[in-house]
Parts: structure tokens; sequence; C-alpha cells
């Protein structure tokens, strides 16, 4: 029996509605990510306030999504071939929302002062990094009903994984070259955000790439 077989029967759809549910989940992590980094940017400490707490409660509802889809994998005997994909592919997202709440966290905590002229930048950085991530949520989503569209969806992620990456750069090289007014310990915690933002795209094309994985294995 064949994957689509598998995900086509009427067992598995609680396993895709929990999955759904959990992108739905990441989806809604990013917008708090990127409403949080521009409250901290421009001085709505209410507002950070509020997209911490939410963020917090996005992850505890993440964390329980992905227990409920484990515990469907391990139940279900004929999902045994795919299983150890999918728990591959849980824990990449797993780690998507860890990077975005420990990002928000550390703004709050570290309270780094970024300068005007960065902020756009570092503003720009941080929905660069949410696109990539964006941008793997239709090809999970593909590889449970069309897995040869997989290849197409998740293009996008490294487009926008490479974007992050540049701009990242950018900011890096702008901080050590041309802001002699700054501290080299306020340098380093500018350079440390901004690889911290950057680490989400890059935490996306780890999805990417397990995906592309899986969906090679479907079409075997």
């Amino acid at each position: 029996m064949g994957f689509s077989d598998i995900f086509s029967r009427k067992k598995a759809a609680r396993l895709v509605e929990n999955i759904d549910g959990l992108l739905s989940t990441i989806d809604g992590a990013l917008l708090v990510f990127k409403g949080g980094v521009k409250d901290y940017l421009y001085g709505d400490n209410a507002g950070f306030a509020e997209n911490l707490a939410k963020i917090a409660a996005l992850e505890t509802d993440a964390g329980t999504r992905i227990r409920e889809i484990e515990g469907t994998l391990y139940s279900k005997g004929y999902l045994m071939r795919s299983r150890g994909d999918i728990m591959r592919l849980l824990e990449r997202f797993d780690h998507i929302i860890s990077i975005i709440s420990v990002d928000l966290v550390q703004f709050e905590i570290e309270a780094p002062n970024i300068p005007a002229e960065l902020k756009r930048e570092f503003l720009k950085l941080s929905e660069l990094a949410s696109l990539a991530v964006e941008s793997s949520i239709p090809g999970t989503k593909a590889y449970f009903t069309e897995p040869h569209s997989v290849a197409a969806t998740t293009a996008q992620v490294y487009f926008y994984e490479k974007e992050a990456v540049k701009l990242s750069q950018s900011i890096k090289r702008t901080v050590f070259h041309q802001m002699d007014n700054l501290k080299l310990s306020e340098k380093f915690h500018l350079r440390y955000f901004a690889l911290h933002i950057e680490d989400l795209a890059k935490a996306a094309v780890k999805v990417a790439e397990q995906l592309s994985v899986m969906a090679i294995k479907r079409a075997l």
C-alpha cells in the first residue's frame, strides 16, 4: 500500500487535522513574533508584554499538539513506515517555536539598544525570517496531499533564508564598520540579536530539507 493510500484513509484524518492545527499555531506564533519585534523596536511596552504572553500560550499549545500527534503515530501501526520522518519534522517545528519564544524573551531580558538607523533593518530581518518559516507551511501540507508539489513550495524557503542571511550580514557589517560611536560590547550585542533572528530562517531550511527527503520517499 502506497503512502498516498495511507494518508487518504479516514483513520489518518485525525493525524492530518492535528498537524494542520500545529501549523496554524506556528503561523500565529510568527505573527506574534513580528509584532513583538516591532513593538520592542518602537517602544510599545504594553504591546510587547502582550506578545510575550501570547507566545508563551502558543508555545504551550504547540507542545500539546505535538504530543497528540506523537500519540497517534505510535498508536497506529499502519503509520510505522512514516513515523520516524514525521517525528523529525515535528522536532524541527518545535525548534522553530522555541527560537521564536527565546528571541522575544531575550529582547525583554537583555533590552538591547537598537540604533534608530537600524530599526527598519531589524524589522525587515524579522519579516524575512518569518517568511522563510511561512513558506514551509504549504510544503508540509502538500506532503500529505500532493507530495509532488513539495519541491515547488519549499523553494521559497531557500529564497527567503538567503535574503535573511544577506540582510543579517549587512546589519553586522554596518555595526562593525560604520558605527564608530558604539562600544565594542554594544556591537557584539547587536550582532547577537541579528544572528538569532537569522537562526529562525535557518531553522526553516531544516524543515524544507526534511520535507524534501520525505517527499522523495513517498515517491518511491
